[in-house]
């Protein structure tokens, strides 16, 4: 049944979709759902009742939780509003593990504190089979003078070369502001962020599933990092954008053996695990107070290792449009 939908977008309603994947089979799940903000998209209204709309995500998830593997997680992406919504209807039927807050400041609404984060819940199907990595990423620094912005005191010979582990609170990734790096898309996500959700909780060849593809994002984020992804998408122009992507997508994210997010040619993300393979790639300082003004750097912009053997990626002859 899976192989009808994996490595594919299929257009269409997920409802309907969802439907056709076997009770868990999926890895991570992954949602972007319609913000109910009367957003322009192509074909769908975006300005529900209220009951109306609750009742409709409350069907979408309770597919995703019934699709998801024991040890897989769970990530909904929305405003703090539908996600309080959210979280009151999964913790009946999954375990809650994280808000995590995504700085992303928003236009002034006034007569209100100014909205300056997104939130991503993070549910685990399981908690005590959940699969998870501790990630890391780059110190924060000044952008001139390369000094660390937090002062750790008498502790700065001690810090991890590389960065801290990720927290609950995501400063280091920002909304995609520039047109040249946008498609037809109100609300598109950059692909480093879902790249650091999918290092999180999956491994090598497991699969991802996203119910509103929109534009790609989860899907070429699984893509570059080994996954496989099932991706449902309403709209024939959306779907017809992903495929059109993918296609041109060859590269994978590795640096060696170890898969990695890179942003920009600088590594976004990276697994704790995966640290002692990866530090050999670096220059690093031997005197580690110097932390303090000289940041560790690639010893080279590393190649792609020869691609793993996976499922095709799609065609526009694969996509169900």
């Amino acid at each position: 049944m899976l192989d009808k939908y994996l490595n594919k977008i299929t257009q269409g309603d997920c409802l309907g979709l969802l439907k056709n994947i076997p009770d868990e089979s999926i890895d991570m799940t992954f949602a972007d759902p319609p913000f109910n903000l009367k957003k322009g998209y192509n074909t769908y209204k975006d300005g529900l009742k209220l009951q109306e709309y609750l009742s409709w995500c409350e069907l979408w998830i309770a597919e995703m939780v019934r699709v998801t593997k024991p040890s897989g997680a769970i990530f909904l992406h929305n405003i703090p509003k539908w996600l309080t919504y959210y979280a009151a209807f999964l913790n009946k039927i999954a375990d809650f593990k994280h808000w995590i807050a995504w700085d992303a400041s928003t236009m002034p609404m006034g007569k209100t504190l100014q909205p300056a984060h997104y939130g991503i819940l993070f549910y685990a199907k399981k908690a005590k089979a959940l699969k998870f990595y501790e990630v890391r990423h780059p110190h924060k620094r000044e952008r001139k003078s390369a000094y660390l912005i937090k002062d750790y005191g008498g502790k700065k010979p001690i810090l991890h070369p590389f960065g801290p582990l990720v927290s609950d609170v995501w400063t280091d990734i920002h909304r995609i502001k520039h047109n040249k790096f946008r498609d037809e898309h109100p609300c598109q996500l950059p692909i480093h962020l879902l790249e650091r959700l999918i290092l999180m909780s999956t491994d090598e060849q497991d699969i991802v599933l996203d119910p509103f593809m929109g534009t790609g994002t989860t899907a070429l984020a699984a893509r570059r990092l080994g996954r496989n992804y099932i991706g449902f998408e309403l709209d024939k122009d959306y779907a017809e954008i992903t495929s059109s992507k993918l296609s041109r997508e060859k590269g994978y994210s590795k640096i060696g053996d170890a898969w990695v997010s890179f942003y920009l040619n600088n590594i976004a993300t990276l697994r704790d695990d995966d640290w002692d393979y990866l530090k050999q790639f670096f220059i690093i300082s031997s005197k580690p107070e110097q932390i303090d003004y000289i940041p560790i750097t690639l010893k080279a912009f590393p190649k792609i290792t020869t691609p793993i053997k996976r499922g095709p990626g799609p065609s526009q002859d694969e996509l169900n449009l």
